[in-house]
């Protein structure tokens, strides 16, 4: 076996060793009813290690969701948040609301805008609409 062989079969073993270390979570489920004891930085990275209570530990990346996690998370966890922060609550439906309704009014305005920068290039354009509002209206 070359070198470089005998090296990259040495790393695989370290890496399989490294997925089985004892203590590492497998799951967020293993965590559940636990304590983070601490909070360790890993040098040149911006990942952590967190200690639980019961010894298990995990590496995690840095705190930084995508904004769609993020709402799926405060959503899913709404039942556990919405009594710690009622008014961050109340203001995130009321910024959903105000987002719902400019989502509304934009694609309002596109289709009225596309409409409007069609109606000389295709001229049956008018009668169609003409007669879809006659349908709405029957």
């Amino acid at each position: 076996m070359s070198a470089n062989e005998t090296k990259w079969k040495a790393n695989q073993e370290k890496v399989a060793f490294l997925k089985q270390f004892p203590g590492l979570l497998r799951s967020w489920d293993e965590a559940t009813g636990r304590t983070v004891t601490s909070v360790t930085a890993i040098e040149r990275s911006d990942a952590k290690v967190l200690m639980l209570d019961n010894g298990k530990f995990a590496v995690v990346p840095p705190l930084a969701p995508e904004p769609k996690e993020l709402r799926d998370g405060i959503e899913a966890a709404e039942t556990l948040l919405r009594d710690l922060y009622p008014d961050a609550y109340r203001e995130y439906e009321a910024l959903a609301q105000r987002d719902r309704e400019a989502t509304r009014t934009a694609r309002l305005e596109n289709i009225l805008g596309a409409i409007h920068n069609n109606l000389d290039g295709i001229p049956e354009l008018k009668d169609r609409i003409r007669s879809l509002v006659k349908q709405w209206n029957s």
